[in-house]
């Protein structure tokens, strides 16, 4: 299979992405494409915060692309790309090509690839059986073009592109002075070989004559055929067959199915569509682009061969804190720093866990590892990434190998590790414009514990002025972020970088009760002040979790 061809393989963080997610990404992803072929895309569960705005624009990398769900879709399975036809053609021709392409449905389309029905054999087959009076034909606006195809015939004149509007269709097998008694203007008749049933059936102002069994015509008739407008069609076939075959020619938007029709759309998510296809009775269903246009049809049997999404997961391996649909993606590889969770795959994958304060200090290892050279931008990446997890390495997260790898990143960026930080850190901090949903979610994560749900947030700012602040925009919404998340309770961090403290607030049943068991505080000013503590990962999740054990 060419290159390609190949499915792309998404390099994604965790939602509510932080400046280590969204860095760790794109930078794992260039790896990835330097040492592999070239197929990797960095993504994002989450929209970003001013940090990693400030970041991504200080390197002149653009904003990977956002996935909110990575479950199987309808574009990721095989498509049957049944072509669509005109709704002017035969029932014989219709039923043809179904036979040619071993299908049972066709897609009847406008000319902008419109889908405007459906037919299916059980149509055709139902055409074939019905009992139509004679005026069917005229009714169902057929085209003599559509009459002289299944027919074999040969047009003697008049316009194969004219269509049969008025009148009956009727054989004209009595004598011809029964004939004149019931055709009337712009009946379609159906003549053997006889001449005077053929001038009997153009002087009673036929529309059209089908001459059956007979290839040879007077010359006689055809010039008076001519002049009194008469379409003039001759046919192999004997009258009877004529007669029988003559329905065929019928266009099959007459019989196609237009109204209700239970179509998908390329973006649809399989689990919806299996949900649907289970309460159809029908074999095919049709498949639209964003646009309307028709694709291609599937069936139930497509389901089976399913292509997942690819992914590849860095700075997270729980599923609480993945993206939606995880459960039905493939999991290629796992890059992270935290905890082993309770994220499981399908198959062993490759999965690199260490205990460093950044998922970009283990990317930085792996450029090393593998003597590939490290960009301006992607080391200006990493070195932020480090910067910010490790809070200018004043986290207790913080390594020797992450202080050494910012410093050697921050040489090749050409960038001062303090200022950079203390100017990102500012980004961050601007919380005036912003919502308190926007400030709460920008970096927030939900963890579980004795079948408890609770979630952590954290915000990071230069000054107390700032924390204060934003306090006072997060409490009210404590309860609303509850409620979204499902959470029994919620806790957020508001760490002062320059104290080294953190200021927590919190809410739910028990969540009080929790942070003064676990660290012997109790609440003043709105908070309880948890000096020393500036990381969620390394000191207040385990914390946290060590006393909902006992209890």
């Amino acid at each position: 299979m060419a290159i390609e061809e190949k499915k792309k393989v998404w390099v994604i963080g965790h939602k509510n992405p932080d400046t280590d997610s969204i860095c760790s990404a794109i930078a794992y992803a260039y790896l990835k494409n330097r040492t592999d072929e070239e197929r990797y895309e960095p993504r994002r569960a989450g929209e970003l915060n001013e940090e990693t705005k400030y970041v991504l624009e200080c390197f002149g990398i653009p904003v990977p692309g956002l996935v909110t769900d990575v479950g199987a879709q309808v574009k990721d399975i095989e498509i049957r790309r049944t072509p669509g036809v005109s709704g002017k053609i035969s029932l014989k021709r219709a039923w043809e090509m179904m036979k040619e392409l071993n299908v049972v449905t066709l897609p009847i389309t406008d000319s902008q690839n419109l889908l405007e029905g459906i037919i299916i054999t059980q149509d055709i087959a139902t055409s074939y059986m019905d009992v139509y009076d004679n005026t069917i034909l005229s009714r169902s606006k057929t085209q003599y073009k559509n009459i002289i195809d299944t027919l074999e015939g040969k047009l003697l004149c008049g316009n194969e592109h004219a269509y049969f509007v008025n009148g009956k269709v009727l054989v004209g097998s009595a004598n011809p002075e029964s004939m004149e008694e019931f055709i009337d203007d712009d009946d379609l008749a159906i003549t053997g070989n006889r001449y005077d049933a053929q001038l009997c059936a153009i002087e009673a102002n036929a529309g059209c004559l089908i001459i059956a069994g007979e290839e040879k015509v007077s010359k006689t008739i055809i010039k008076i055929a001519k002049e009194r407008g008469c379409t003039l069609i001759t046919t192999p076939y004997d009258t009877y067959t004529t007669a029988r075959l003559i329905n065929q020619s019928m266009p099959i938007r007459y019989f196609m199915r237009k109204d209700n029709l239970v179509t998908f759309e390329l973006e649809e998510y399989i689990d919806d569509v299996r949900d649907i296809m289970s309460k159809e009775r029908h074999r095919d269903f049709p498949i639209l682009d964003e646009e309307g246009r028709y694709v291609g049809m599937i069936s139930r049997r497509n389901l089976l061969n399913m292509r997942k999404k690819q992914l590849i997961l860095v700075d997270h391996n729980e599923k609480s804190q993945a993206v939606d649909g995880i459960a039905g993606a493939d999991i290629l590889e796992i890059i992270d720093h935290h905890r082993i969770g309770s994220l499981e795959t399908m198959s062993p994958v490759f999965f690199r866990n260490q205990p460093l304060g950044c998922t970009g200090t283990i990317i930085y290892q792996m450029f090393r590892e593998q003597n590939i050279e490290i960009p301006k931008n992607i080391a200006g990446l990493l070195c932020s990434a480090i910067l910010s997890d490790t809070l200018m390495y004043r986290s207790p997260t913080c390594t020797p190998l992450d202080q050494a790898a910012a410093e050697e990143l921050a040489v090749i960026a050409g960038i001062n590790t303090e200022q950079h930080a203390k100017a990102m850190f500012r980004a961050g901090s601007d919380f005036d414009t912003k919502s308190p949903e926007e400030i709460f979610y920008q970096d927030f994560k939900m963890f579980s514990q004795n079948g408890i749900d609770f979630g952590v947030g954290q915000i990071s700012a230069m000054t107390q002025e700032e924390l204060d602040n934003v306090k006072e925009k997060l409490i009210p919404y404590l309860p609303q972020a509850m409620a979204d998340r499902k959470a029994s309770m919620i806790f957020v961090m508001l760490t002062n970088i320059m104290e080294e403290t953190t200021y927590l607030i919190c809410g739910g049943d028990g969540a009080e009760q929790l942070v003064e068991t676990t660290w012997h505080v109790k609440k003043t000013g709105g908070y309880h002040v948890l000096r020393g503590i500036v990381s969620r990962k390394k000191q207040l999740i385990p914390a946290f979790m060590a006393a909902m054990q006992e209890e």
